[in-house]
């Protein structure tokens, strides 16, 4: 709920700041990811696509922050997605954002981890069994053990 009430503070202080803004920018991804987790998702789906097609527009996407950011949104707006129940759209999202966490960061990086461990959910929604698996096994789950450890929540998860 608190999450929520920052949200709309945050849009209702930037929104008439110019579109480029990065005020303005970053106040809807927090009134989108403040939707979401306070469960209002088909209300917070409208909110975290115009942040990506903000983050699309405005960020650059050579540079890593911006690169980043772009990444965050997509999946931000995929996890909504998924929760939605179109896990085709969010599978297409979280392929995209994996493979860009590979070229950016690397295969050992956390936060490439938790986008293999994302996409590997997505294909298990869409019933891609077999893929899910080998990538699982042959991919995400030694790079976890190796850069996370054993005993890490995201490890056990995987």
């Amino acid at each position: 709920v608190v999450q929520l009430a920052l949200g709309w503070a945050c849009w209702k202080t930037y929104v008439g700041r110019p579109e480029a803004d990065q005020y303005r920018r970053s106040a809807i991804g927090v009134l989108g990811n403040g939707l979401f987790t306070s469960e209002r998702i088909s209300e917070a789906l409208p909110v975290l696509e115009a942040n990506l097609a903000f983050c699309r527009r405005y960020e650059s996407h050579d540079e890593e922050a911006g690169c980043q950011a772009l990444l965050c949104a997509q999946g931000n707006f995929a996890n909504c997605l998924e929760i939605l129940g179109r896990h085709d759209e969010a599978l297409v999202l979280r392929r995209e954002v994996y493979a860009r966490r590979v070229a950016l960061c690397g295969v050992s990086h956390g936060d490439t981890i938790l986008s293999g461990f994302n996409l590997a959910s997505s294909l298990n929604n869409v019933k891609l069994l077999d893929e899910a698996r080998s990538f699982i096994r042959d991919e995400l789950l030694p790079m976890a053990l190796r850069t996370l450890g054993a005993d890490h929540h995201l490890t056990l998860r995987i």
